[in-house]
Parts: structure tokens; sequence; C-alpha cells
């Protein structure tokens, strides 16, 4: 769909969710049981996400494996406040590292209580912040602060309830199926705003433009509470 428009033949500065509605799993994937299902478009430029929407209101039908579907209608969300301190939720999961063919590396587990968890994706936010030319070498120099602390409570009722925060997940590129490690947890992220920012509009570590590591403000009202959370990514 982007491709329409030479500028955005290689633009990754946007992130987006799963297709949210009623759902059940089987072996043979999701199966939607709504006649509406909702999908989270996030961009920091508003001139790609107007394109984007024009470009999306022109299909008459959409085809998602064996799901048809028409576009109705969009609504902005509400603005939350963003600050150098923000406890965030894991709308989709985040990958640390990136996959890459005939290599195990983007399946390695890193606990997020090591240094190296923040430490990956601070070198990667940074990178993403360099690439989107909004930013001065200066300015990036002075984003040194980062720190994520996860939700250690979170985690150890995930781990007694024997469920994962941490899984395996498809990733298609180019028709060739790579598997990446992703994480959904809460998570406290000391940086400073700007930086805040950029992560809450565009995502969270490596390949957000392919429906990874979309974040969401805890107690805003997109999404409702943790336990939300617990069932859909557990």
């Amino acid at each position: 769909m982007l491709g329409k428009n030479q500028a955005y033949f290689s633009y990754t500065q946007y992130n987006f969710s799963g297709l949210k509605g009623q759902i059940k799993i089987s072996r043979k994937g999701l199966h939607f049981f709504s006649s509406r299902v909702t999908l989270v478009f996030s961009a920091s430029d508003k001139d790609f996400l107007d394109y984007f929407l024009a470009v999306l209101f022109e299909q008459k039908e959409l085809l998602i494996g064996n799901l048809q579907l028409a576009p109705e209608s969009f609504e902005p969300e509400e603005p939350v406040t963003i600050t150098d301190s923000v406890k965030f939720l894991c709308i989709s999961p985040v990958v640390l590292v990136p996959a890459s063919f005939n290599d195990e590396s983007g399946k390695r587990f890193i606990s997020p209580e090591n240094d190296e968890f923040s430490d990956l994706l601070y070198d990667n936010t940074i990178s993403r912040m360099e690439a989107s030319g909004k930013f001065s070498s200066e300015q990036l120099a002075d984003f040194y602060k980062f720190q994520l602390v996860p939700d250690k409570d979170y985690i150890n009722r995930i781990q007694t309830s024997h469920k994962k925060f941490a899984r395996i997940y498809p990733l298609y590129d180019s028709d060739v199926k790579y598997e990446i490690r992703g994480y959904t947890f809460p998570f406290t992220l000391y940086a400073p705003q700007p930086v805040q920012q950029y992560v809450y509009e565009n995502g969270l570590g490596f390949f957000s433009h392919k429906g990874f590591g979309m974040l969401d403000v805890a107690n805003a009202n997109s999404v409702k509470n943790n336990i939300d959370m617990e069932v859909s990514y557990a």
C-alpha cells in the first residue's frame, strides 16, 4: 500500500498493533468472531499518517489470510502526557535483536533486569531517531539517559502461574520467514521526554514497522489494565 509513493518505498518510521477483536486461537491461527476489528496505527509524521489513511480508504476490500476487511472509519486517540519517567504497557512484543537468515541469535533470551536489555534498546532507539532526520547530533548526544526497569511483581506473577513474558514469534521479510524473540511486560522507562515521545509514537525496538514494539501508557484509556495484557499475550 505504501509503495504507491516513491518517498515511502523504504519508510519505516511508523508502528501498528495486531487486529483487535473477539478472537479464538487454534492450531490454524486466529479466528475472528467480530463483525468489526480495530487496528492501532501510529507515527510522528502527520503528512505520512494522512497519506496512509488516504491510501487505506481507497481500498474497497483488504484480504488478510482468509479474513475479508473493508475500511469503515478512523478515530484519533486522545493525547497523553509524556514525561521523562513513564510506565508503559506492551501492546505488541518488543524485539531486542534483529533476525538474520540461518542465525539463531534473534531468539536469544535476555533478562529484562540485565543492563544489556536497556543497552540494546537504547542503541536501536537512538539509531532510529537519527534516521528520522528530526534530531540534530547535539540533541542525540544529550539523550544518554535511558534505563528500562521491568515490573517485577508482574514478571513474578507470570512466572508463578507458569506463563511466559518472552516468546518466539514469526517474522516475514521479502517472503522469507524468520524467528525472533519478543517480550511483553509492563515497565518504567527513564529517558529524556523527546525519547519517550518518540518510542510512544513510533514503537520500541526492532521491526516496529512490522507490528512489533507498540506501547501504551499505563492507566491510559486505550488499554484497560494489566489483566487484559496477561490474557492477550501471556
